[in-house]
């Protein structure tokens, strides 16, 4: 009980209701004692008028006034002349004074408390005005005995009422947090449970209910979580169901290759000129794909294998990636153009950046393809003192804003249809196996360029 929020709540409402009542009780209690002292100044004055009425009465009359009126004796002052009107036996010398005409709320709570906790009887003076202009000033004699039972019997009264109110409001309270807080925590609670069993299904994702402003926006970022974490895990599901669909088709991919190598190899042989000039391209692109079935075989995971540094002709390279794709183009109004300073040699993994680059530029020729327009595509290369920088620049109609929030996630980075979204998501992490990055450095409807950036010396952790 003690360690829920309701019971916390229950406990610390009553605390603070208790709290409220006892800065209200005494208060109350010291004007109960001045209401008290004044009532009694009007039993006296009221006795008094007796007097008035007839200056001679029987002592026994007079006993009686003064019992009724329960004080000793009473001064009344009328046209500046003091007269004692009523008077009776004194028990004891009167020990304080107390007038009421010049108290302050602070003097009248602190006698309050003073005689509250004062448990021997005393004989104390009151003066006060007469009422309804009766006289100047009026002075009674009494004891505090009965004063201070009439006080105690207030202040009692006044606990039991704090107390029944306490609880009253303490057990509304726990069951307004009840249902306004603990059950839509619980509910909460539950969800994560219940979404912890089986993640990948979008039918346990939490349903934002409560009203409650922070309970609603904890449910709609738990939302956001859940769907985020489904659609990650799917995600990862299918990247490894595809990585074992890959690794099966290239095994039997490989074997076909390798045929066609032994093929390829023979035409270089012939003396036809044109079996001359597009032969060696042949074998280089049958013996890159040999390659990629090798290296998805051994590696047979999501990761791409660690680069084999060597050093690279660029200016070759964008050649061979170009010629390619020149003739991919066909029919299509697209030119090709690089811009690479002659003899610029890179250290790289030649088979990882030719992919690198082959996925950049057949991007930004299938992008212009999909436009129906003429189009040009360049590759670009510079260098720093730290860095290689190389740039695929085309002038196709840009990538749409929705296609650059996740350009290089696996399955989300593509506009085009058909398209797996792989390719750049594969070209940035071989980038970053190099040590360096590759970005989309500008798109619009002028054009494209990413910026492959590779650095020239390995960085050190400090």
């Amino acid at each position: 009980m003690l360690n829920t929020l309701s019971g916390r709540f229950l406990i610390l409402t009553t605390l603070f209701v208790m709290l409220a009542e006892v800065l209200i009780f005494v208060p109350s209690v010291a004007r109960f004692r001045e209401d008290y002292l004044r009532t009694r100044l009007e039993r006296a004055q009221i006795a008094s008028l007796v007097l008035l009425a007839d200056d001679m009465i029987a002592p026994e009359l007079e006993a009686e006034l003064l019992e009724n009126a329960e004080v000793y004796n009473v001064v009344l002052r009328r046209d500046e002349v003091r007269e004692l009107m009523l008077s009776s036996p004194m028990p004891a010398a009167v020990d304080k004074s107390f007038d009421l005409r010049s108290a302050t709320p602070i003097s009248l709570v602190r006698d309050a408390m003073a005689r509250l906790f004062s448990p021997e009887p005393e004989v104390i003076r009151v003066i006060g005005d007469p009422v309804r202009a009766g006289g100047l000033v009026i002075e009674i004699t009494m004891m505090t005995g009965k004063l201070r039972s009439a006080m105690i019997d207030y202040g009692l009264n006044i606990l039991y009422l704090s107390a029944v109110i306490s609880v009253i409001t303490a057990g509304l309270l726990f069951l307004a947090v009840q249902r306004l807080m603990v059950r839509p925590i619980k509910a909460v609670v539950s969800n994560m449970k219940d979404y912890a069993a089986d993640p990948e299904d979008a039918r346990r994702i939490i349903q934002p209910e409560t009203r409650v402003t922070e309970l609603r926006e904890a449910e709609l970022a738990l939302r956001s979580l859940q769907t985020d974490l489904t659609g990650a895990l799917k995600q990862k599901e299918r990247l490894a169901q595809l990585g074992g669909a890959v690794a099966r088709i290239s095994h039997d991919l490989r074997n076909i290759l390798t045929t066609a190598q032994l093929f390829a190899d023979r035409m270089e042989t012939s003396e036809d000129p044109t079996v001359k000039r597009i032969g060696p391209k042949l074998v280089n692109s049958i013996h890159r794909a040999v390659s990629l079935c090798e290296n998805t075989l051994a590696f047979g995971k999501a990761e791409e294998a660690a680069p084999t540094m060597s050093r690279v002709a660029l200016a070759e390279l964008a050649a061979d990636i170009l010629d390619s794709e020149r003739l991919s183009a066909g029919d299509h109004d697209i030119s090709f153009a690089e811009d690479i300073p002659t003899g610029l040699t890179l250290r790289a993994d030649a088979e990882q950046l030719y992919r690198v680059l082959s996925n950049l530029v057949r991007n930004a020729r299938q992008a212009i393809e999909t436009s129906g327009k003429p189009g040009e595509i360049a590759v670009q290369a510079a260098e720093t003192a730290d860095d290689w920088l190389i740039r695929v620049v085309d002038t196709g109609p840009g990538l749409p804003v929705t296609t650059q929030e996740h350009l290089f996630q696996p399955f989300s980075g593509t506009s085009r249809k058909g398209g797996s979204g792989l390719g750049l998501a594969i070209a940035a992490e071989l980038a970053r196996g190099h040590g360096g990055t590759l970005v989309l450095e500008h798109t619009g409807p002028k054009g494209t360029t990413f910026l492959l950036t590779l650095p020239k010396e390995v960085a050190h952790a400090e």
